[in-house]
């Protein structure tokens, strides 16, 4: 995913009369990453928070003693947005400055839509000692939009104090405003009360705020305004409506934390709604009595999660709003102790004890292939048993090593588990369900034969993920990792499009030698208006555009300069897709014909008829556009590598450059599932004559069984071929006529409603030749 915005005018650089008055350090000149006092202070230049974006000589950095964040000012922000929005933050500890958690936490005016935007300025209104307030104008379109941004000496939090003023003479009905909090890494704990934060209303949330975490930070995005969440809960909103004339303000604050513990956040919910409070408290041990170092301690209301508090030295003290609660205890790779309920009255001092946590034990894992006994490269999740809530205290997805093919080894907490181990990805054979028991302090060893049943790469078809981020913006996936997901999932070629960047090729560039195959370089061009995936690139090149004020020809034109055969159009339809834009006037350039491939997203999986029959009326006026498919993984635990994926065929062994030929020759299809083999190959041109029969023959295989092959002729289904009882393997044949020119194309779905879809055949129709009696006398006399 990523989220950009679209600059509809000139980005005017901001006017900071601070920066005159306090110029910026001096060439080669950084401020030290340190905050040894408790007084704020405001650094202009480049940030001094480690790993910061806003690298220029203008931006701005605001630091205390307890946290550090910086705004873009003459630094590009991510995803297009405006310059003057905060693009760093980061907690300080002990005077040091941590390293930089956030990609991207500010306001945005419309859900992540086109921002027209054509003035922005910075100001700095008190600079410290006791207080830095720092002042952001910008308009989208005839909305003008200020943000002030406060933090006091001493704070923990930055106060954002956002006003939208409708300045034209239009209604605008129905926006979706508010902030955002699109943190570096970590893991997300999403608005207690909403489950898995599906996109819709906030009504039943138990506080208003979403928290980035780890061990050792947290970032704590309080939203009191928010009716609405989308993205996860990374994008807390006001769903409203902005009259002419009018103006709505929106209050919120970034709470900065040195550790995973909730407790701050939770004292924060108490102050900021004024809610009667008390305080619990108590020690956590092992059950032989042992105090747990850095215990967790859960709570839940109202039979959710609402909080954690993270202990010290085996004790834990928390402040909570009076109420109901249950409580648990765990720590990292230990059990969970029983739950234990608690009523808590306002101002209440509540003790409550944990003395039964079980320490860790291991797994050891060697997975094979069932019939050759060969290694197998797998992904291995908990489909029951212990599943952490705090993910720092332990994974729920694990992989088998990269230099020991076959083999995984972890700690886990005590437990009775079943695990699912997929090698394959459901495309070459079923996952296998394996229960295992844990014992603290052993290691239990398992043998793992995995049934492979189809190997299209015998056949000439290979397959990757050919959308696919490994730890660049808001991704998480370190490039050793990508590589372990990628050829988990039984992909044939190492994929990687990083946002605007190619900084992990070399790294994968040698996991891929090591391995013995190939790998596609490529990158993600990110401007607001459109996405594009470029490969295979030159390893070493890097992209010098800025993707904020590119035009479509610009982008095109330095795809190719990087050394790329194929330009593919991502997600083409979500407010960002580049069709999308298309069709609102805002793609800089308009619609550009250079590219080759049109993307199927398995994070837009509903896109997937709007994007066939964008390519169906591409091939309908014989423009030879093609399909390409991915997941636009970030997080491979989280998230499946090669869930949907391309199937191109090569004759000989695969390499990045022949895999992109036969992709820009539609010699390939793209797969949730099903496996098709064509007589006829898929891109290629088949001559027959006008109205004489020929037949269509294929060959298709399922892991969960086929249901259904519908032949395409032209963008309406000619033919459906079903298959009674869900076989395995199947062929199918559709004998058909034509009388001019046309093309033929295939949908192919499972028992579980897994679609496979491929690019067409074309087939031109040829008239024999009229033979005059000249011609056929002379034709005697040669025989």
């Amino acid at each position: 995913m990523i989220k950009p915005w679209m600059h509809a005018g000139p980005l005017l650089v901001a006017t900071l009369a601070a920066v005159a008055a306090h110029p910026a350090p001096t060439t080669g000149a950084r401020a030290s990453p340190t905050a040894a006092t408790s007084d704020v202070r405001v650094v202009i230049g480049p940030t001094p928070i480690p790993g910061g974006d806003a690298r220029a000589a203008g931006d701005i950095t605001v630091i205390d003693s307890r946290l550090a964040f910086s705004l873009a000012v003459q630094s590009a922000a991510p995803y297009g947005v405006p310059r003057g929005a905060l693009v760093d933050a980061a907690p300080v500890d002990r005077g040091r400055i941590g390293h930089d958690m956030v990609e991207f936490a500010d306001f945005i005016p419309n859900d992540w839509s086109a921002w027209p935007n054509t003035h922005h300025d910075v100001e700095i209104l008190e600079r410290g000692p006791r207080r830095a307030v720092l002042r952001t104008r910008r308009n989208w379109g005839q909305v003008e939009i200020t943000t002030v941004y406060t933090l006091d000496a001493g704070s923990d939090s930055i106060q954002i104090d956002t006003t939208m003023k409708n300045d034209g003479a239009r209604t605008l009905p129905n926006l979706l405003s508010g902030m955002t909090l699109w943190p570096k890494g970590g893991f997300l704990f999403g608005v207690p009360g909403l489950g898995s934060c599906p996109n819709g209303s906030s009504r039943g949330a138990l506080a208003d705020r979403v928290v980035a975490y780890d061990a050792d930070w947290s970032l704590t995005l309080h939203a009191p305004y928010m009716n609405r969440i989308e993205n996860g809960c990374r994008d807390l909103y006001r769903l409203h409506t902005l009259r002419p004339g009018e103006s709505r303000e929106f209050h919120a604050s970034l709470q900065v934390g040195t550790s995973g513990d909730l407790a701050p956040a939770v004292r924060s919910d108490i102050a900021l709604a004024h809610l009667p409070s008390a305080r619990i408290h108590g020690s956590v041990t092992t059950a032989d009595g042992a105090p747990v170092d850095r215990p967790v301690v859960v709570v839940s209301r109202g039979g959710v999660p609402y909080a954690w508090t993270y202990g010290r030295g085996g004790a834990y003290d928390m402040e909570l709003p009076a109420g109901r609660y249950t409580l648990y205890a765990a720590a990292k790779d230990t059990s969970e102790s029983a739950p234990i309920p608690v009523t808590l009255a306002p101002g209440a001092d509540a003790t409550h004890d944990f003395h039964d946590l079980r320490t860790a034990g291991r797994i050891r894992l060697r997975i094979t292939d069932a019939a050759t006994g060969a290694p197998l490269d797998a992904r291995i999740v908990i489909d029951s048993g212990h599943k952490p809530l705090v993910q720092f205290l332990g994974r729920r997805t694990f992989f088998t090593d990269l230099d020991r093919p076959g083999r995984a080894a972890f700690a886990i907490a005590p437990g009775h588990y079943v695990f699912r181990i997929e090698s394959g990805g459901g495309f070459l054979g079923p996952a296998r369900r394996l229960p295992a028991d844990v014992e603290p302090g052993r290691t239990t060893n398992l043998a793992v034969p995995i049934e492979r049943l189809f190997a299209p790469r015998r056949h000439g078809w290979f397959a990757a993920d050919l959308h696919h981020h490994a730890d660049q913006a808001e991704a998480v996936t370190p490039p050793a990792f990508l590589a372990r997901s990628e050829l988990a999932a039984g992909l044939d070629l190492l994929f990687v499009s990083d946002h605007d960047s190619t900084v992990n090729h070399a790294a994968l560039a040698r996991i891929a030698k090591r391995r013995g195959v190939p790998f596609i370089p490529s990158v993600e061009f990110s401007p607001s208006w459109g996405h594009f995936n470029a490969y295979p690139l030159e390893l070493g090149a890097k992209p010098r555009i800025d993707p904020s004020t590119a035009t479509v020809q610009q982008v095109f034109a330095e795809a190719r300069r990087l050394g790329a055969t194929i330009v593919e159009v991502n997600h083409p339809f979500i407010p960002y897709g580049y069709f999308h834009s298309l069709a609102g006037g805002v793609a800089p350039g308009g619609f550009d014909p250079a590219f080759d491939l049109v993307e199927i997203n398995a994070a837009n999986a509903d896109d997937d008829d709007l994007v066939l029959r964008r390519l169906w009326s591409f091939w309908n006026a014989g423009d030879r556009y093609y399909l390409g498919a991915g997941t636009d993984t970030h997080d491979v635990w989280n998230e499946v590598s090669g869930r949907v994926r391309t199937f191109a065929h090569i004759d000989g062994a695969p390499t990045a450059a022949l895999f992109a030929d036969a992709l820009r020759d539609g010699h390939a299809y793209v797969s949730y599932g099903p496996l098709i083999y064509p007589r006829v190959m898929f891109g290629s041109d088949l001559k027959v004559l006008g109205g004489v029969p020929f037949t269509l023959r294929f060959r298709l295989e399922s892991v969960a069984g086929l249901a259904r092959l519908d032949l395409i002729e032209n963008g309406r289904v000619r033919a459906t071929k079903t298959f009674a009882g869900a076989p395995r393997r199947a062929r199918a044949e559709f004998p058909v006529s034509v009388r001019r020119a046309r093309w033929f194309s295939l949908t192919a779905v499972d028992r579980d409603g897994h679609k496979a879809y491929t690019d067409p055949i074309w087939v031109d129709v040829v008239s024999p030749p009229r033979v005059a009696p000249a011609d056929a006398v002379r034709a005697g006399t040669d025989r």
